[in-house]
C-alpha cells in the first residue's frame, strides 16, 4: 500500500491488487457492501487507510478512498465526497471515519 497515488482510478486498482475488492457504500444503517447486500456497522470495520484527491478546477471533484477491513475479514474501498455532498450517515460511523483524518 502506497502512501500516495497520482489519481483516483489508479489508486484503486493498485490496493484490488492488494485484496482490497468489496465495493462500500454509505448508507443510513452503516457501511454496505454493495455486493453482498450486508451492513457493517462502525464497530465492526476498521479503516486502514485513506486518500484524499481534489479536483483541480471542480469543488464537486474532491473525494476520499477509505480503505477498509471488516470483522468478518472483508477487504475492500470506500469512496465517499467530501465538504458541502455529506449524507445521512450514521453519527458512530462518521466519528469512526474521521478518527483517522
Amino acid at each position: 500500500m502506497k502512501n500516495s497515488y497520482p489519481s483516483l482510478s489508479v489508486a484503486i486498482q493498485d490496493l484490488q491488487k492488494e485484496g482490497y475488492t468489496a465495493d462500500f457504500n454509505l448508507c443510513n444503517a452503516g457501511d454496505e457492501h454493495k455486493h453482498k447486500k450486508s451492513i457493517h456497522k462502525a464497530t465492526e470495520l476498521d479503516v486502514i487507510k485513506f486518500y484524499r484527491f481534489e479536483g483541480m478546477s471542480d469543488p464537486g471533484d474532491n473525494t476520499i478512498l477509505y480503505v477498509i477491513e471488516t470483522t468478518t475479514g472483508e477487504k475492500g474501498l470506500l469512496v465517499d465526497a467530501y465538504g458541502m455532498y455529506a449524507g445521512n450517515v450514521p453519527q458512530d460511523l462518521i466519528k469512526k471515519l474521521k478518527i483517522i483524518q
